[in-house]
This record gives structure tokens, sequence and C-alpha cells, in this order.
């Protein structure tokens, strides 16, 4: 089995894949797991947490031949090599800015230093699954936007605050806003607080990823000359099931992609 295990900055996703060496296909995922990242923790106790769940899902240990390690949390790195360490005896693949190289994709040199983990194991997994021009649209603690043309070369990106984070400094910043639900309403005239509130997140959201989806695909077609039909656009991360039943410009929604593309970059790196 190959241990992957994905550092974000509000969960750490860990996964079991079957063993399969083909760096250009899907691995079924065997067992996943998702923590709550908290960077005041040490080794030794994320290294308790994950043996918990793996005997309480009757995983054996010494059945992991290695593992990946992909990290936007620089101080969370280090605790999870060792945890890998001790999990398995030998130290994790790290996909990182030393091993870009190694992958199949291209990468600006002016933007080599500055594009994290998360976003290269996207661009890799696009590139291998689709083979041509995508956009893979992250919905996590950011909400990104990483376009890949049909050369393999990672033509740009988008950043914004994810629709947690833009909820999360709504309420923290005012008196009298509270938590709400993150689901679409009826009307984007709201009679409530929480209508109104959904109303101008989960709508505004859907404006603001319809409205880029489409910026994108107009400036990939002018800058790379691709075919605007051809441009595959895809939905991961944990929020995405927020915006997917009122957005109609995803082709293809996948909560697994990152970590398939973690796996993909890691035997890239691997056997490079």
């Amino acid at each position: 089995m190959l241990l992957a295990i994905d550092i974000g900055n509000t969960n750490v996703v860990a996964a079991l894949f079957e063993e399969k060496d083909d760096m250009n296909s899907d691995a079924k995922i065997l067992r996943q797991w998702r923590i709550s990242t908290d960077s005041k923790r040490t080794s030794d106790e994320y290294y308790s947490v994950l043996m918990s769940l793996f005997r309480g899902e009757g995983v054996n240990v010494s059945e992991i031949r290695f593992a990946a390690l992909a990290s936007v949390v620089p101080s969370l790195t280090g605790p999870f090599i060792r945890v890998v360490q001790t999990l398995t005896g030998q130290k994790p693949i790290l996909v990182s800015k030393p091993t870009f190289s190694n992958l199949p994709v291209q990468i600006p040199e002016h933007t080599t230093r500055e594009i994290g983990a998360d976003l290269m194991c996207n661009a890799v997994q696009a590139w291998c699954r689709f083979g041509g021009p995508s956009i893979v649209v992250d919905f996590g603690t950011a909400l990104t936007f990483t376009v890949v043309d049909q050369n393999a070369k990672i033509a740009g990106g988008v950043i914004a605050p994810g629709l947690g984070t833009a909820l999360k400094a709504l309420t923290s910043n005012t008196a009298q806003l509270p938590e709400i639900p993150l689901v679409a309403p009826k009307s984007s005239l709201g009679q409530t607080t929480v209508e109104c509130m959904q109303s101008g997140i989960v709508l505004g959201y859907k404006g603001l990823v319809e409205y880029m989806i489409e910026r994108l695909k107009n400036d990939l077609v002018a800058q790379c000359g691709c075919k605007k039909e051809e441009i595959n656009v895809v939905a991961t991360g944990g929020l995405n099931s927020v915006l997917q039943p009122i957005v109609d410009c995803f082709g293809h929604v996948d909560k697994e992609f990152t970590l398939q593309g973690l796996r993909k970059a890691a035997l890239y790196t691997m056997y490079n």
C-alpha cells in the first residue's frame, strides 16, 4: 500500500492507496481519514492519532510499502516526516519545490518558488487525467484555480478566500452576524439575516467562480491558442459540494483529485 498525507491549512487528509506503479492512471483509495490541522500538535500526538485510526480500521502498518507527503503548513512538515518514519521505518517522498522538476508539468521559472505543493498535485492530476488544457477549482481554506495548458505547462492561477474563510471573517468581525449553514437560499432577496448572508456568500461565490472560469478560459485561449471547448474544468476540495448544485460550469467533480495527484507526483519523484 501507499500512504499519502496531504497537510492543508484546515485539515490533514491521510489516505491508503492500493499498490499500483502506473504513474498515469488513478489507483483505488482503500481508506481515507480527515484530521484537524493543529500546528501545536507534536509528531507524537499525530502518530497516536493515526495509529488509533489505523487500528480502528484494521490496517496493518507493515503493509505500507512507501509514503508520500505534501504540505502547505511548513511547521507541520517536519513532524509528519517523523510520523511517517516511525510508522513505516523510512522517510516519505516529499512533494515540494526541490522535486517539482521531476514532475510531468512544467512551471514558468518566475513562479517556481511561489506555487504550493497542493496546486502542483492538482496540476499533475489534471495533466495525467486529461492530457489537455484544464482548470482545477479547489474549494479549501483558500479558493484556488490552477490552469494547465495543452503543452503541460502551468499557465497561471487565481487565489481567493475560501467560502468558510469568508464566512469566518464576516462573523468574527461583526457583533451580530451569526454562524450560518453554507447552503444556497431560495432567492437572492434575503428576508432574514441568515438568508442575506447566504445570498452574499453562497450566491456571491457562484458569481465569482462562474466569472473567473469564463475569464480564465478566454485568457487561456488568447495566451496559448487552445480551443475554448477543449478546456476541462474540475471542481475538488471539501467545500465544492456547496456550489456544485447551483453551478453548471464544472465538467468534472472529484473530491479525491488532489490525493490522486499527490500519489502520481510521488511516483514521478521516486522514478525520475
